[in-house]
This record gives structure tokens, sequence and C-alpha cells, in this order.
């Protein structure tokens, strides 16, 4: 489903990985007001089209759509999925990420809020036939109305909560100027930088990169970071985790697909300079 403007590029996106069609309601309403309009739509679209299931991504917003949908169509919702298996059975980690359990929507047409980056996106070329959607949005859902924008300062890393690869230093870092080896690291790979809680209060690092919110990327990488449970829980849906610290004791070890007992001072930088070399290559 597109909702708004910009609906061309969109298209051509997911064209490009596998879909068949796409829902179009250029409908300047869409853009004007909050999520209330977007629960609308998709209610409105579920009683069209009646689908298998509805998925959405966990943003801040989508999970708010998610919920307002599934009152409006009296079903099921499942928030957080990391994965979701046969017969739409979705993977969650629950309790600080101490449990990871399976649920299914036992009522209505699932609805589901997937986290973002959890599941890898693999191109497979789709017709992304364009199904136009006229909506009239009912008075109650107008109600919030965007009255400006900022545009957020972004810069050439992806963002952190998005990321497909995530580059991690924590206390180990030692000071503010040393988070240069873990930026040139992720550099090299197209990463996002984050910091645990210890770097952040620290104040060598912003705490808006504070790692410890919820990340699934398909690699996390650990520089210096010992594991407190905070951190852990954030971050160990991570499909892929590289640990790198001196300490073979540091509790995040036990999350580790592969581990570094090493210096980060020296083994960073040779890390970095092999992916450069191969990048070259």
């Amino acid at each position: 489903m597109w909702a708004g403007s910009g609906a061309e590029g969109g298209r051509a996106r997911l064209a490009e990985f596998g879909a068949a069609k796409v829902y179009v309601a250029d409908d300047k309403d869409l853009d004007d007001y909050v999520v209330a309009p977007k629960a609308e739509l998709l209610a409105q679209l579920v009683s069209q089209a009646s689908p298998a299931a509805v998925l959405v991504a966990a943003t801040a917003e989508g999970r708010e759509i998610a919920a307002r949908l599934a009152v409006k169509t009296g079903s099921g919702i499942l928030t957080d999925v990391t994965a979701l298996g046969d017969d739409l059975v979705g993977e969650q980690s629950i309790f600080g990420g101490g449990i990871t359990v399976h649920a299914k929507v036992a009522a209505g047409t699932p609805i589901i809020a997937v986290r973002p980056n959890s599941v890898a996106a693999e191109p497979a070329e789709g017709p992304a036939e364009v199904v136009p959607v006229a909506i009239t949005v009912s008075d109650a859902a107008k109600g919030a109305r965007i009255t400006g924008r900022v545009e957020q300062e972004r810069g050439e890393r992806p963002e952190l909560t998005e990321a497909a690869i995530v580059v991690s230093g924590g206390r180990g870092v030692g000071a503010g100027e040393n988070f240069a080896l873990i930026e040139k690291l992720a550099d090299s790979l197209g990463a996002a930088v984050g910091a645990s809680r210890a770097a952040t209060d620290a104040g060598w690092y912003p705490h808006q990169f504070q790692a410890g919110k919820t990340v699934s990327p398909q690699l996390y990488m650990a520089c210096g970071i010992s594991g407190a449970i905070q951190h852990r829980a954030g971050m160990q849906t991570a499909k892929t985790i590289m640990v790198i610290n001196k300490d073979p004791e540091a509790p995040i070890f036990e999350l580790a697909d592969f581990g570094v007992v090493g210096d980060l001072f020296k083994v960073v930088p040779q890390l970095t300079e092999e992916i450069e070399k191969r990048a070259q290559s």
C-alpha cells in the first residue's frame, strides 16, 4: 500500500522486491494529517481485498496505525515481530530480550508489525501493478493535523534503528576521540554507528546513537562492550553478532556468533584495513 504523494518512485522500489500489486491512494489528506486517515484507508482495503494478513513496519507510526487497524477490523495484532514463519506464526523477543516466543493471531485478519530490518530484503522483480484507491477521510480522522515540518539533519550513515549493519563502541573505547576508530570501521561497511549507555553517559558519543534501543540488523558488531543487560536486550535479535573485547569473560560473548578476544585498538584498525582492501579489489 502506498499512501500519499511520491507513489511513482515508491512503486519502482517495491517492484524491485517482488510486489505484484501496489495499492495507491494519492490523497493530500494522507500527507496532511497524522495516522488516523491511513488506518481508515487500510481498513477499507482489508474489507475490499480480503488479504491473508496486513504487514506494517514496527516504527512509532506503524505501530499506532496497526493498533487502530486492529480495532477497526476486529482483528488480532502482533507487534515487534522479528521473523514470520509458516501459517503466519510470528517470532517475538519479550521481557527485555530474555525470552523468545512464537505467537499467532487467533481472530480476524492478522495485523503484524515487523521490526525494521529484521528480515533481509532480497531482490525479486515483480510487476507492481498500480491499483488506484479512492478514500474519503472522515471528520473524526482529521482531529490532528500536521501544521509544519522540520527536516531532520541526517549524515551519510544509515539510521541506527533501520541499518542492516551496526558497529557499536562501549566503555572499552576509552574516550570520545577514539570513536573515530568505530566510525571508520562503520564507514567501510556502510554501517550505522552505535554506542553503549556507558559511552553516551560519559559524553563520548551523542545519546541518540545509544544502541541499547531496539535494533535488529543483519550484522551487529560490538567493540569494547561488556554486555550490560539493557544493552543485550536491545541488540540480541540481530541476525549475526560479532564481538571484539579483551575480556574473555565479558557477558556479551554469550550472545556472539563470532568473537575476537583482543585489544580493539589493534583489532579494529586491522579489520577496517582488510575490509577496505577487499572493497577496492
